[in-house]
């Protein structure tokens, strides 16, 4: 196999919704090829969290007023898909909005259960202007990826109604390829690639995602052949040894992401040996590690010059 030069990656300036990251050095023509992947992936492919759908108190449609409100309903549904949130939930959650008087009307006032977090509470929904005036709001939240017209949607019921929802946490990314120098050579690629994100993940939590896409397609091009030509069974394998201070070793260690970590805890799976000990099959069967959390586990063991047997 042809050596490649290692790059190396450095934060050069991060914000709460900006980061900018170098990373070098590149082979020739590497800089572009990593950057535009990264870029479309971060801008595509990052999950987030959005309000899909609302439903007003008396309100059957889009094209209504709101006795008391400043707005009409088309301004409000406006202003609502500029809500940025963070939800944990696998499943769509309902927050409320329920706020009754005059005043101004913004994100905060939602009350959101402990599982959704919104980001930006000072945004501005509406504005009530009667005294007696009550405004009762309904919102989904939902995760997915991208962005989903609200036409594009399953029919909802009676006085639902849906909104465009814009679930990338990553509105804009930009690159910038310069040449540097590898010992002689002064043609190779160094990247600096900026990320804006809208305050709901790190820059740099969201290109460590991306970049995780990228690989899991390329590994599956790279495993295309084993696919066609699957390997011959090997020999049944003898009695595994492992050294006493290996086994022992704490699954602190291996730096696992706080899921994975978390799932082996409850299975009282707590030492490196204890994995070194498993195949794929037992691993499976450990709840809510899935093969994500195999893969991760695999490649963290790797890491550190273990061996497991999944």
């Amino acid at each position: 196999m042809l050596e490649i030069a290692m790059p190396k990656i450095e934060v050069v300036q991060a914000a709460e919704n900006y980061g900018r990251f170098k990373i070098e050095p590149l082979d020739p023509g590497y800089g572009h090829t990593l950057g535009n992947a990264l870029r479309r992936v971060l801008i595509s492919s990052i999950p987030g969290s959005a309000v899909t759908k609302i439903k007003l108190e008396g309100i059957y449609h889009e094209f209504s007023t709101v006795r008391g409100i400043r707005e009409d309903v088309t301004e409000i549904v406006l202003n609502v898909k500029g809500i940025r949130l963070r939800s944990w939930a696998d499943r769509p959650v309902k927050i409320q909005l329920l706020k009754r008087g005059a005043g101004v009307v913004r994100a905060g006032d939602i009350e959101t259960p402990s599982n959704v977090q919104i980001v930006n509470p000072n945004h501005y929904l509406c504005t009530i202007d009667g005294e007696d005036a009550v405004l009762e709001m309904d919102l989904t939240v939902e995760r997915n990826k991208g962005y989903l017209p609200a036409d594009q949607r399953d029919p909802t019921i009676i006085g639902e109604i849906p909104v465009d929802a814009i679930f990338t946490p990553v509105p804009r990314v930009n690159y910038v390829v310069e040449n540097t120098r590898v010992g002689q050579a002064t043609d190779h690629d160094r990247l600096l690639i900026e990320i804006w994100t809208d305050g709901t993940i790190k820059a740099g939590d969201a290109l460590s995602h991306a970049a995780k896409v990228l690989v899991q397609y390329c590994q599956t091009v790279a495993d295309f052949n084993q696919l066609i030509n699957p390997p011959q069974p090997p020999a049944a394998p003898g009695p595994l040894v492992i050294p006493r201070e290996v086994y022992e070793l704490s699954l602190d260690e291996l730096k696992l992401g706080t899921r994975t970590y978390n799932a082996l805890k409850r299975a009282e799976i707590t030492k490196v040996g204890q994995l070194l000990e498993m195949e794929e099959g037992a691993l499976q069967k450990v709840r809510h590690v899935g093969d994500k959390g195999i893969a991760e586990i695999r490649e963290r063991l790797l890491a550190h010059n273990f061996i497991p047997r999944f």
